[in-house]
């Protein structure tokens, strides 16, 4: 007996999302999926974007907050459009919404205001802006600023600085959208400094193996949610498809 529970407590993973961006519908077909293997599956993050400048907004928050008979308890952090409210509602350190109106224009922040009660804005401000568990931090953008946006084009030496500010070996991101996995393997970095003055001495960084992970978006694309499970205990990253819809049905 002691056997099979210590064989199962090594098999539990993660399962973790970004991106719902409002789509209850989305949101509903990855948890179908996730229910399926819940014997397997010990803690649930969302890793912001939860709401969007959609009406469905309220209705996803109602049901992140109130989980079904079975289901984990979420664990959600900020993302940019949860920034964005902060920013619309006077609650965040910038004034205008500069980017939301450059990258969607005026009639997407009245989508957003208008879709996002003040009680949700009260409920955002509670956020925190990531997790670290174990050895593992799991963050929207990274800890410089919820907008940064890691990908597989992103620079080693801008990867390790984000991974190793929080001394991490495991960051899981979800501001790109994409799902992906990016190695640092065991290495060493040499910088200077070079002034008008002078030139600081080298100095060797060593690098221990760490990785970066998209896990995926969930509700940008219709009729198709992405999202990750990760094993903690063995270090296994698995990325999952699910398609919904009437004709589409589910698949991996």
């Amino acid at each position: 007996m002691c056997q099979v529970n210590l064989k199962s407590k090594i098999e539990m993973k993660w399962a973790i999302l970004s991106g719902i961006e409002g789509n209850l519908t989305a949101y509903e077909a990855v948890m179908a999926d996730i229910k399926r293997q819940s014997r397997y599956i010990e803690a649930l993050y969302i890793l912001g974007d939860a709401i969007g400048p959609t009406p469905e907004s309220e209705k996803l928050v109602s049901r992140l907050l109130k989980p079904r008979s079975g289901e984990l308890t979420p664990l959600i952090c900020k993302g940019w459009w949860e920034e964005q409210c902060l920013i619309l509602h006077g609650w965040s350190g910038t004034s205008e919404p500069t980017d939301l109106l450059q990258k969607y224009g005026g009639e997407t922040v009245k989508t957003l205001w208008d879709s996002v009660s003040r009680n949700t804005v009260n409920w955002i401000r509670t956020l925190d802006l990531g997790f670290f568990e174990l050895d593992c931090l799991l963050i929207h953008g990274t800890t410089v600023s919820v907008d940064e946006e890691l990908n597989p084009d992103t620079s080693p030496v801008v990867i390790l600085d984000r991974v190793a500010r929080m001394q991490a070996n495991n960051l899981f991101c979800g501001r790109s959208g994409l799902t992906f996995q990016y190695h640092l393997e065991t290495g060493s970095i040499n910088t200077t400094l070079t002034t008008l003055d002078n030139q600081t001495p080298q100095q060797t960084i060593n690098v221990t193996p760490r990785q970066v992970v998209g896990v995926g978006n969930v509700g940008r694309t219709p009729g198709e949610a992405t999202y990750t499970l990760y094993n903690p205990n063995s270090n296994q990253v698995e990325f999952k498809t699910v398609r919904y819809g009437v004709s589409k049905g589910f698949g991996v």
